[in-house]
């Protein structure tokens, strides 16, 4: 009769232990998953990192070549009335690129903050992943 129970709590803990080892396999795929996953996120929020990095640039540069613009255009704007007049609406219309550009990089570097704290909550996940 013991030897029968004993028989029957082997078999319990046999099937225990399958199933404990099948929820670890499937916590083991889920993590890898996981763990793609947040590597794919990663590299993504470092493409959009140097996207910005590269707009950031650009737009700085135009704000160079935008500012050189103007101050051409008043030095020729100095020899005629006519060319006094076309300058007022020119400078209007590098006001609003220069402010479209301050904008620009403002969002920019908004985007790099943005990206660099998403990648340290990244970090933080995968760190506290593989703790378990």
């Amino acid at each position: 009769m013991v030897a029968n129970e004993v028989k029957i709590l082997a078999d319990q803990t046999a099937k225990a232990t399958g199933e404990i080892a099948a929820q670890v396999n499937t916590i083991q795929t889920v993590t890898g998953e996981a763990v793609t996953a947040i590597r794919e996120i990663s590299a993504t929020i470092i493409e959009i990192s140097e996207v910005s990095t590269a707009i950031a640039s650009a737009v700085e540069e135009q704000q160079c070549a935008t500012h050189e613009i103007t101050r051409n255009i008043e030095q020729a704007a100095t020899g005629t009335s006519d060319v006094a007049r076309n300058v007022s609406g020119v400078t209007a219309a590098v006001t609003e690129s220069s402010r479209a550009a301050a904008q620009v990089l403002s969002e920019s570097r908004l985007l790099a903050n943005t990206s660099s704290e998403l990648d340290t909550q990244a970090g933080g996940f995968i760190a506290r992943v593989r703790q378990g």
